[in-house]
Parts: C-alpha cells; sequence; structure tokens
C-alpha cells in the first residue's frame, strides 16, 4: 500500500482539492486519514473535522470522519500522547484506514507547522507512518519561488521520504513553465505537477455557509449546492433593493434579519442563490412555504446581519461531496496536469 503524506508552505493552498482530485483520477481503492484536525464541525451531536468528511462522502469511505483524525486540542493531545504512544496510534490508523486499499492518502494541517506541538505536523507524520511526502506550494509566482527556496533551505527533510512539490493555482501554466519552473527544479525540487488557477473553485457555496456559520436550514435542502458570486446585505428597504442590478442575480446571497418579509419575498422571487436569515427570527409560516415551493434556501442563523457579513468574508470556498461540477474539475486537473505515476 502506497501512504502519501499532502502538506502545504501555506494555508489555502489546495491540499484537500489536490487529495479528492488525486483520489477519483486515480480510480483504485483509496484511504484517507488527518491526523490532526483543525476545520471543526459539528453535526449530530459529534465533532470532526470538514476535510475528512467531505473526504468520506466524495469517495464514499465506509470509516467515520472522527476515526480519520486523532484530536483537535493541543493541550489534551500533548497529556494523551508521548513519542511511543503517538507512533502507535498513527500506525494503528494506518492500519485500520488503509485496510484493502491500494493508496492511503494522509492530509497533513493548514500548513507544514499546523500540529508541530501536538508532534503531528506532516513532516512529523511522515516519519512515523514512513509515508512520501508531497508538498502543494501557490499563489503568485514570486510567493512560489520563495516558497520552494524556503523550503529547499531551510526545511528539514532528513529522514522524510520526500517525493516533491505540486504547483497549484498558477494564473498562465505556460509562462510559469517558460520563465519560472527552471528556478524550481534548479533548487534540486522534484516538480510532479503545474496546475491552472481555476476562478469556478473559488466560490463559496450556500452549503459551505451552512457548515462555517452552524445555521439552521429551513428549506431548499437539494440546493445547497448552489454557488455563490455575489453578496447582498438587505438592511434597506425591498423597493430599494430590486432597483439594484446586484439584486437581480442569480447567484447572489441575501443576508437579512428574519422579519424582513418584504426583503425575504423580493429575494425568493428573484431566484437567489439562498437567504441567511439573521437574528434567530423565524419568518411568517407564509413565507417559509414560499420558499419551499421555489425550492430556495432559507438559513437561520442567531448572529445578527453585519457579524454574519464580517463572518463570511473570512470563509473559505471549500468543497461539499454534492459539488459534482468542480469535484469534476478538480479530477480533469490532476489527470491532465500531474504525473500521477511518480506521485504513485
Amino acid at each position: 500500500m502506497n501512504k502519501l503524506v499532502i502538506a502545504s508552505m501555506e494555508k489555502s493552498a489546495g491540499k484537500t482539492n489536490f487529495i479528492i482530485g488525486l483520489a477519483r483520477a486515480l480510480g483504485t481503492k483509496i484511504g484517507y486519514m488527518k491526523p490532526f484536525g483543525e476545520r471543526l464541525v459539528y453535526q449530530k451531536k459529534r465533532l470532526w473535522d470538514y476535510d475528512s468528511a467531505l473526504i468520506a462522502g466524495v469517495m464514499e469511505l465506509k470509516e467515520s470522519p472522527d476515526e480519520m483524525t486523532i484530536g483537535f486540542e493541543y493541550a489534551k493531545l500533548k497529556y494523551m500522547y508521548d513519542d511511543e504512544r503517538r507512533s502507535k496510534k498513527l500506525l494503528a490508523m494506518v492500519e485500520t484506514m488503509g485496510k484493502g486499499k491500494d493508496v492511503l492518502l494522509v492530509e497533513g494541517g493548514s500548513n507544514l507547522k499546523c500540529g508541530g506541538g501536538a508532534g503531528l505536523d506532516p513532516i512529523s507524520v511522515a516519519k512515523y507512518i514512513n509515508g512520501r511526502l508531497y508538498i502543494i506550494i501557490s499563489g503568485n509566482e514570486d510567493t512560489i519561488i520563495d516558497n520552494a527556496t524556503f523550503l529547499k533551505n531551510h526545511v528539514n527533510l532528513k529522514g522524510v521520504d520526500f517525493g516533491g512539490v505540486i504547483i497549484n493555482k498558477v494564473k498562465n501554466v505556460d509562462d510559469f513553465n517558460e520563465n519560472y519552473l527552471s528556478s524550481i527544479t534548479e533548487l534540486g525540487l522534484k516538480v510532479l505537477g503545474v496546475l491552472p488557477y481555476k476562478p469556478e473553485l473559488t466560490h463559496l457555496t450556500v452549503n459551505n455557509l451552512n457548515y462555517r456559520l452552524f445555521a439552521k436550514v429551513l428549506t431548499g435542502e437539494n440546493l445547497l449546492n448552489r454557488t455563490v458570486k455575489h453578496i447582498f446585505i438587505g438592511a434597506g428597504s425591498a423597493e430599494m433593493a430590486l432597483k439594484s442590478t446586484l439584486f437581480q442575480k442569480e447567484d447572489k446571497l441575501i443576508i437579512t434579519s428574519g422579519d424582513r418579509s418584504d426583503m425575504i419575498i423580493a429575494a425568493i422571487e428573484t431566484n437567489s442563490a439562498g437567504i441567511i436569515l439573521t437574528n434567530n427570527i423565524m419568518p411568517q409560516s407564509n413565507i417559509i412555504s414560499k420558499a419551499s415551493e421555489k425550492n430556495t434556501p432559507l438559513l437561520l442563523v442567531s448572529q445578527d446581519t453585519y457579524q454574519v457579513a464580517k463572518q463570511i468574508e473570512s470563509i473559505e470556498p471549500l468543497l461539499a461531496k454534492e459539488d459534482s461540477v468542480r469535484i469534476d474539475i478538480l479530477t480533469k486537473l490532476v489527470k491532465e496536469h500531474v504525473d500521477i505515476k511518480k506521485v504513485i
């Protein structure tokens, strides 16, 4: 069984997306684990890592997401595991998650340092399980070169089976290959792929917001995968909102208080991607019925409109298992731009 540890130099480099694309492109029996969880989700009275739940769903794995992660809290993990117990725990997880699988994909935290305080950073994990480490690097050209140079000159990979790097989210692949790729290979780093930037992968979905805002879904459960490209704060009158060009777009999200019946109805009638109802105020029953008839997602949250808008600014456009279009894009990207045979 191949054990591949996928890490990244920085947050939001695209590890999880790459893992999904690689898993689908391989077409073999895949196992997955993420020893240090840092994207917490509370569902069905259980706490687990969002990425673990996502990949378990996409790849239809029988293992539960909470089994794929050792823990989340540094203090608790340091108390529970010394080096010997941590090694035994990781190897036991490899045995369980990799049983009957051809490839075990092991995801690191948000960056190379993440989990280090608990001995669960990706470099340490690769050593514990004797896995091959790959590192995702993304950003603009200068950032990519800086990260690659820092990796080569200052990151100690002694004792690690280091397979190389994958460059991600490149705006112009041909230009990068012609003018920048040699700077990385001259450092002695193997480049297994250069993946292009795809704007379709950068948009939020209503389901992203559902998870991150801990919302209660009132209607439109089967359309939570709708893409959100524009956000409209429904603080003014519905009459003024209807005059706005932005309000007429179908891929918009409306944020408004649950007692703003005029704004909610206007949002439903203009086929909004979703409506977030703030202040924990339930709208009238006839409005909920109308949204249900139109299949418009209504999400109820306790925060006020301003707090929700600020939260959304920092939410990453994470995939959901229902995002079949984006998952197909990722699979195609990996097939066309990554040397999969060398990765395996």
